[in-house]
């Protein structure tokens, strides 16, 4: 009797030790396969990527403490008229769909570190009844799958928050570049506003002089008719004008993030001057491919796909497979003690479907990342051409045009005060002297924009516009008086 009760005590301490060193096993592996939450969420790779393309600082409103110091930062941006750069750093702070990106990050890191952990041990308990005897069963179960597999699908969901990044990266430098595309057609409009209704107070006392000189007898109607015409014409392209410089200022004011009082935020009275010389980049294509992050993204997908093929094969045949212990016990009988393990057997599904679909999608990402290559040596060469045409575009209009323009207007003033032309022809050349610096203005808009295409083309994809078409002759208004 004493003989059985040691034999007894001692398979129960051996089934107890097994259970124990199990348990730590599991326990140990657990423990080095838990993903940890990071401090930042990875907003660090972002505030990088800002500081390093475009020299400034982003901020995560992830509190009302954060987003009280936003609010300052911007309400000192915007006391004096704004620049591009204050623009743009006021959209970098202040965009709440920027913001709303940045919360993707703490979302997807919460995912990833789900799908790095372990799910939760499994217990079971029956008690069933056969006459007199009693049986208790106990068991623990684990996913054994799910831990096997667990270091590859940290590595995948690694690359996925690593994906995210870089889309949240992209959003902050497309909203840059937008933001100063914006700035600039804002600000073009106002200044075109202004001399549109210089235009329009010429027109405007040559239509009355006209009125007045006809009242007399010493105008045609003809005459009288064509200054009435040219007036019309000022108010009509005065109101459009005006209507183009409330659609941008508004459009601006969506990037920046403003409402309330800030909509009153002040714009200088002109667009920065035309830069001595334009930016020369021979190999521009390849320091594109280089550093373009839609480039980058597409290589990285595409090596995550070819990985995450590789899981496939390695899980094709265990799809379910759990190792536990068991505990079981009778009021009658010595208790059993052991383990189990099952596993689903590939009958009639070896997988080979699953493997197929991986590969078809691998070669649909290899054929993508080649296309968004391609596509981004295409972008930058035409970013680049934009911006060389509009650069001597706008220095032509600079340098050849408004100056001729200015010759032709002190010349017709001389003539003028030698009787040799009337008042109307030096209105009309007056209008036209204005229609040009107008046309300045407006290819000097075209240079800034063209400027920011190429720079957001050089990061990644660029809002590329349509060419625009041949701009109309200014206006001469009344040399054929």
């Amino acid at each position: 009797m004493n003989t059985a009760s040691t034999h007894t005590a001692a398979r129960r301490d051996r089934m107890a030790a097994v259970a124990r060193r199990l348990t730590v096993a599991v326990t140990v592996t657990a423990l080095g396969g838990c993903a940890s939450f990071s401090a930042d969420s990875g907003f660090g790779s972002v505030e990088t990527a800002a500081q390093q393309y475009l020299g400034k600082e982003v901020r995560w409103a992830q509190s009302a403490s954060d987003q009280e110091a936003i609010d300052r930062r911007v309400a000192e941006l915007l006391a004096a008229p704004l620049s591009a750069d204050d623009a743009v750093q006021i959209a970098l702070l202040n965009n709440r769909g920027l913001q709303a990106s940045f919360f993707e990050l703490g979302i997807t890191q919460a995912e990833v570190v789900q799908a790095g952990r372990l799910p939760n041990p499994g217990f079971s308990f029956g008690r069933s009844r056969r006459g007199d005897e009693v049986e208790l069963e106990r068991g623990l179960h684990l996913n054994l799958a799910r831990l096997l597999a667990l270091p590859l699908v940290r590595e995948v969901e690694g690359r996925r928050l690593a994906q995210i990044q870089r889309a949240v990266t992209m959003n902050v430098l497309s909203l840059a570049a937008d933001t100063r595309k914006a700035y600039y057609q804002a600000v073009a409009a106002e200044e075109s506003v202004r001399y549109m209704r210089r235009v329009m107070q010429v027109a405007e006392a040559s239509a009355e002089l006209a009125r007045r000189m006809a009242q007399v007898g010493n105008f045609s109607r003809l005459q009288h008719a064509r200054e009435q015409g040219f007036y019309a014409d000022a108010a009509l392209n005065l109101a459009r004008a005006q209507q183009v410089q409330r659609a941008t200022r508004e459009r601006l004011t969506r990037q920046l993030g403003l409402w309330g009082e800030q909509t009153g935020y002040a714009l200088p009275e002109r667009l920065p001057d035309l830069p001595k010389t334009p930016r020369d980049l021979p190999d521009i294509e390849r320091v594109a491919l280089a550093q373009r992050l839609d480039v980058q993204a597409a290589k990285l997908a595409t090596e995550q796909t070819a990985k995450n093929l590789g899981l496939t094969r390695a899980t094709r045949f265990v799809n379910v497979l759990e190792v536990g212990v068991a505990h079981n016990s009778s009021n009658e009988a010595p208790a059993q003690r052991g383990w189990e393990i099952g596993f689903e057997l590939p009958i009639f599904d070896w997988g080979d479907a699953r493997v197929a679909r991986a590969e078809g999608v691998y070669m649909q990402s290899l054929h993508r990342a080649a296309e968004i290559a391609i596509n981004a040596r295409s972008e930058v060469r035409e970013a680049y051409g934009a911006y060389r045409s509009n650069y001597d575009i706008a220095r032509h209009q600079r340098d050849e045009i408004v100056p001729l323009q200015a010759r032709i207007a002190e010349e017709n003033l001389l003539r003028y005060n030698g009787m040799l032309i009337g008042v109307f022809e030096l209105l009309a050349d007056a209008r036209a002297q204005i229609a040009g610096v107008n046309a300045y203005i407006e290819s000097l808009r075209d240079f800034w924009s063209a400027q920011a295409d190429l720079e957001m083309a050089l990061i990644g994809k660029p809002g590329l516009s349509a060419p625009a078409g041949p701009a109309k002759t200014a206006e001469a208004g009344g040399a054929a008086h």
